[in-house]
């Protein structure tokens, strides 16, 4: 698959320092979808995007809240980041009314955890993040474009994200 970018992190603090170089390429608009078992790190690699969006708000895993909202620094005009976990739907269809298509309408950054309950509503440009245990501190981090811009990130996150 063209453009895709396999990355091992050897600890916690290595899976935020990739958000936060993720999160310095990042605009409104921007999508990412992140997929993995729970202790897998996606919570880990969000509190680095937000870092590298500059914003200093405490990023905590929202289960029971389902959409928190953050602020980007002023670097990135302070729009706001959607940091979302859908672990607690079953059913695609009571995503209706809980802010979604708010947060999806290219004003943010949009950080979406267990992205797979989205079913028919993936919006089709988005970044995939696949997280995966390799053991009790590695993990694994596939980058998976769909569309253009997502494309275009992966390239610059492999010219940055170990310089």
């Amino acid at each position: 698959m063209p453009h895709v970018l396999d990355i091992v992190s050897h600890s916690a603090a290595q899976t935020v320092r990739i958000g936060h170089r993720l999160g310095e390429l990042l605009g409104p608009g921007d999508t990412l979808l992140l997929y993995g078992d729970f202790g897998a790190g996606k919570t880990h690699l969000t509190k680095g995007i937000a870092q590298g969006l500059g914003s200093d708000d405490m990023v905590n895993s929202p289960s029971f809240v389902l959409i928190n909202e953050y602020r980007s620094g002023l670097a990135h005009r302070r729009a706001p980041i959607y940091h979302i976990d859908l672990y607690r739907i079953e059913d695609p269809a009571a995503l209706v009314g809980i802010g979604l298509d708010d947060a999806l309408d290219g004003h943010g950054i949009c950080v979406i955890e267990w992205a797979e309950r989205l079913d028919a509503l993936l919006p089709p440009e988005h970044l995939a993040i696949h997280l995966r245990h390799v053991s009790e501190t590695k993990r694994s981090l596939r980058f998976e474009p769909h569309g253009q811009r997502a494309a275009d990130l992966i390239e610059s996150l492999k010219r940055t994200a170990f310089a």
